[in-house]
C-alpha cells in the first residue's frame, strides 16, 4: 500500500448508526457527534426492522440503540445484531434505568450503556471507550455490578425478577398496547401473551390486570420522563 493511500484509510470517519424512536434524541446525538471530526453518523432509524436492514447495509462500526422503539425493542435488535458476527459494537443510550436494564443489555451483546440524563457529558466518552473495546458503564453501576459478582448475590426485587421477555410485554403495556396488539408486534399469540401478563401479576405481586396496568404505566412514565 502505497504512503497515498495509506493516508487516505487512516483518513476515513467511524461510522456511526443511531437508533432511537425520537427525532430530536437523533438530532442531539448526531450534532454531538459532528463536534468530532473523526466520527460520522452514516445512518438513522426508529423501529428494529429498519434499523437491522440499514445496519446490515451499511455496516457502521457503531449503532447506538434505545431500549424503547416504534414496533419493537432495543433488546431484541442487539440480540439481532450480536447474533451477525460481523455486527456493529453497540452503545445503548436510553431513559430507562440501568440498573435494570444495562446487565440485561450487556448479556445481549451491547457494549455499554449511558442513561440519557447523562447524555450530555459521558456521551462521547462512552463512544470512544465502546470503540476501543472497552465496556461503558456509569462508575456507580460497575461497582454494584462488582460487589455483585464477588458476593455472588444479585438483589431480585421488583422489576428485576422478570425475565427479558416479561419486561419487555411490560413495558408495552405501560405504553398502552393491548394484549393483542403486543401479540401482532413481538409475533405470538394470544395466549403466550396472557401467560406471561400472569406470571407478571405473580411476581409483582399484583392482584388483578387493573393494578398491572397502573403500574405499568406509572413505571414507563417515570422512566421516559
Amino acid at each position: 500500500m502505497s504512503a497515498m493511500s495509506e493516508q487516505t484509510s487512516v483518513a476515513q470517519p467511524i461510522r456511526i448508526a443511531i437508533v432511537d424512536d425520537h427525532p430530536l434524541v437523533r438530532e442531539g446525538l448526531a450534532a454531538r457527534i459532528a463536534t468530532q471530526p473523526d466520527l460520522r453518523v452514516c445512518c438513522e432509524a426508529a423501529d428494529p426492522d429498519s434499523a437491522l436492514a440499514m445496519i446490515r447495509a451499511r455496516r457502521p462500526d457503531l449503532a447506538i440503540v434505545d431500549v424503547a422503539l416504534k414496533q419493537g425493542s432495543g433488546l431484541d435488535l442487539v440480540k439481532a445484531l450480536s447474533g451477525d458476527g460481523n455486527g456493529p459494537k453497540m452503545l445503548v443510550v436510553s431513559a430507562y434505568d440501568e440498573e435494570l436494564f444495562a446487565e440485561r443489555m450487556l448479556r445481549a451483546g451491547a457494549h455499554g450503556y449511558v442513561n440519557k440524563q447523562e447524555l450530555h457529558g459521558s456521551v462521547l466518552e462512552a463512544i470512544r471507550a465502546v470503540l476501543a473495546g472497552e465496556i461503558y458503564l456509569s462508575p456507580g453501576l460497575a461497582q454494584r455490578l462488582a460487589s455483585q459478582a464477588v458476593s455472588g448475590r444479585r438483589s431480585a426485587q421488583g422489576l428485576e425478577l422478570l425475565s427479558d421477555r416479561e419486561l419487555q410485554i411490560f413495558e408495552l403495556i405501560g405504553r398502552g398496547a393491548g394484549t393483542r396488539a403486543i401479540a401482532a408486534q413481538l409475533h405470538l399469540s394470544v395466549h403466550t401473551i396472557e401467560s406471561h401478563r400472569e406470571h407478571i401479576r405473580a411476581k409483582l405481586n399484583l392482584r388483578n390486570g387493573t393494578e398491572l396496568l397502573r403500574r405499568a404505566v406509572l413505571w414507563t412514565l417515570e422512566s421516559r420522563a
